[in-house]
């Protein structure tokens, strides 16, 4: 490399360790040690500042994000909009520069990253779309779908299970084009890296079926720089490439845990600076550097106006699919959501809501190409195989059908990825008592504001003999409590048509709770669900007591209700398949379900239950589950716990007596 790249790293450096001493918290370790290979491979990359969100670009995810100060000072130093004053900011509250990346804040910023081996998983999710769009949209002359995706990771990520997770999955499916750079400085936040783990990394990423690539110093760019170009050039696998560093490189702290979670301090910052003759003052970066930044700006427009020629052509040549790849991109909903065809169930019909999902999902995947997912080894119990569509695979990449295998984590987090890389729409399932596996890839999905679908089936105690391990509980009171997170329970077939279009338009993930247990078509189901809770069976006047429920429990408080009715007991039933989507009313719609007149109310789930006291008050009755179940036939299990329409109506009747 030449001298102006290494100032420019050192540009980088001093950025770095100057906003987090201003900031007084922060992570300059592997900042500073992971400065030569971020900025090697930034130079390599297919990408335009100016155009930071162009489909043909290459995706980079920060997987280990506590660095996020090396992100920053690569973007302010490549053009992104990212200002000195923004790195000034550092870590302040409405700071563009958050303390680690945080999707949407800058442009640019292709994922939220923090939680460790999350970045990496995403980024195996962003090569399986891209592999799978390619397949779709590319034609001979125009590979439109062409990018690579790139990940730099660290010590604490590799030993993150969802990183192990989502590696094997991608040496299985063979993702050549998805390249991975370890620095491997060998310290974490306890010490070296010895006192936990001593694996042969290198082997057993060798054994997952990737190409594995060593650079002996993370200070040699010139030997990055090849690693990279080798790694490119095997298609046929994913590349590790471990570049050995020293955490906080030519500091005083090198080599130290301190150096991982907590400013240089002054006074090393000061020797820092002399050992390198670095004379500027505090963030600065060198006219020179900032000459030769935008010298390689030229090249990146370049790259973009190839890009957009290419894809003029490819208009040209195929209008039909550059406009349907142009509603992928923008998300458009191209159907009618009102079409009766998509609302139809028989009323006859006692069918298991996952059932009635299965029937959502083929009625949606017909319409909706860019609608893909799978299951994590469940697929047949989550009703989520489309059989029409294929399997996405190494030796097909343009099925829809994603055989995620046994890991939930990964799963979640791939989906993410997915939903990143722009375009498709993903789903992905397994049953809800497993949400715990994938939780925090859930929990980005809601701070990202991205629309994945989770299909969660064999939703409460109706799950039955496979027993308390498999019988969710506190699961559902977990999901609401969960920011910008939709959660439905559906009743039966309409209102399970209700949650999936509801799901459709939202900036959040959709979580959907699915029986296993066959379910009656309830008289009064439809497009009112679509509020998340509703009037399904009313009264005369103002109701004496209402009743409320979600999912399989409908059904028992509308028995409640039946029986009530005959001693001439003004009741109401209110069904609550989303209780985020009620939330969102306006106040006259949810006082005219809920009138704050009757406090007499009663909820009842087959599960833990705490997320209906908002609506039940201090004056409430609530019919759920006070420990965990039991294995048994479903419908006994139901009668043991006292989760029946009887102890629905005696609940009511102790209020009203």
């Amino acid at each position: 490399m030449e001298k102006i790249d290494r100032l420019a790293v050192t540009s980088m450096r001093m950025l770095s360790v100057e906003a987090i001493q201003k900031a007084k918290s922060g992570h300059p370790g592997l900042a500073i040690g992971s400065a030569p290979m971020a900025y090697t491979l930034w130079k390599s990359m297919r990408h335009d500042p100016k155009h930071p969100e162009w489909l043909g670009r290459d995706r980079f995810v920060l997987s280990a994000g506590h660095a996020s100060m090396l992100l920053y000072s690569l973007m302010h130093l490549f053009g992104y909009p990212v200002s000195i004053d923004d790195i000034k900011e550092f870590r302040q509250l409405g700071a563009k520069t958050a303390g680690h990346p945080e999707y949407g804040n800058i442009p640019g910023i292709e994922a939220t990253t923090g939680p460790l081996g999350q970045g990496f998983a995403m980024a195996v999710g962003m090569a399986m779309a891209e592999r799978h769009m390619a397949a779709r949209f590319n034609r001979e002359g125009y590979n439109v779908i062409d990018n690579r995706t790139y990940t730099l990771m660290g010590d604490g990520c590799m030993m993150e299970g969802v990183a192990s997770e989502a590696a094997s999955l991608a040496g299985t499916l063979g993702l050549g084009r998805l390249i991975a750079l370890y620095d491997s400085n060998r310290i974490t936040i306890e010490g070296s890296t010895d006192l936990a783990f001593t694996e042969d990394v290198k082997k057993r990423f060798e054994a997952y079926g990737w190409q594995v690539l060593e650079v002996a110093s993370g200070e040699d760019m010139d030997a990055v720089a090849g690693a990279i170009e080798e790694a490119k050039a095997d298609e046929a696998h994913p590349s590790l490439i471990i570049v050995h560093t020293n955490i906080a490189e030519g500091t005083a702290k090198q080599g130290s845990a301190s150096s991982h979670g907590s400013p240089l301090g002054e006074e090393n910052i000061a020797a820092y600076k002399a050992s390198l003759n670095w004379e500027y003052p505090e963030f600065t970066v060198p006219e020179e550097v900032m000459e030769h930044m935008a010298k390689l700006g030229e090249g990146f427009s370049k790259l973009y106006d190839g890009y957009q020629e290419l894809m003029n052509g490819y208009k040209a040549a195929y209008p039909e699919l550059y406009e349907e790849l142009t509603a992928w991109e923008n998300g458009e909903i191209r159907f009618d959501v009102n079409d009766p065809a998509l609302w139809e169930f028989d009323d006859a019909a006692k069918l298991a809501t996952r059932k009635c999902s299965e029937i959502m999902l083929t009625r949606l995947t017909e319409r909706m190409p860019n609608l893909i997912g799978g299951s994590a080894d469940l697929g047949p119990s989550n009703l989520t195989y489309m059989k029409a569509f294929g399997d996405f695979s190494k030796a097909d990449y343009s099925g829809r059908n994603f055989r995620f295998g046994i890991r939930e984590f990964a799963m979640g987090a791939i989906a993410n990825g997915m939903a990143l890389y722009g375009g498709l729409r993903p789903y992905c399932a397994t049953f809800l008592v497993f949400v715990d596996y994938l939780k925090p890839a859930l929990r980005l999905s809601a701070l990202m504001g991205l629309n994945v679908l989770y299909i969660m089936t064999h939703d409460s105690i109706g799950v039955g003999e496979d027993g308390p391990t498999h019988q969710p509980i506190e699961q559902l009171d977990m999901l609401r409590a969960t920011p910008n997170t939709y959660v439905y329970r559906p009743a039966d077939g309409r209102e399970t048509a209700a949650c999936y279009i509801a799901s459709l338009d939202k900036k959040a993930p959709a979580v959907m709770a699915l029986s296993r247990q066959n379910l009656p078509q309830l008289p009064g189901t439809g497009s009112e669900a679509m509020k998340g809770g509703y009037i399904l069976k009313d009264c005369e006047g103002m109701p004496l007591v209402i009743l409320m429920a979600s999912g399989s429990e409908v059904e028992l408080a509308l028995k409640a209700a039946e029986n009530m009715a005959r001693d001439r007991i003004r009741v109401r039933v209110v069904s609550m398949p989303c209780m985020e989507l009620f939330d969102e009313q306006p106040e006259e719609y949810r006082m005219s379900v809920l009138p704050p007149e009757c406090r007499n109310r009663v909820a009842c789930e087959a599960l833990g239950g705490m997320s209906w006291y908002k609506y039940i008050g201090l004056d409430g009755r609530l019919v759920s589950m006070k420990g965990f179940g039991a294995s048994a036939p479903g419908g006994k299990l139901f009668e043991h716990f006292g989760i029946t329409a009887e102890a629905i109506e005696s609940a009511a009747r102790s209020i009203i007596e």
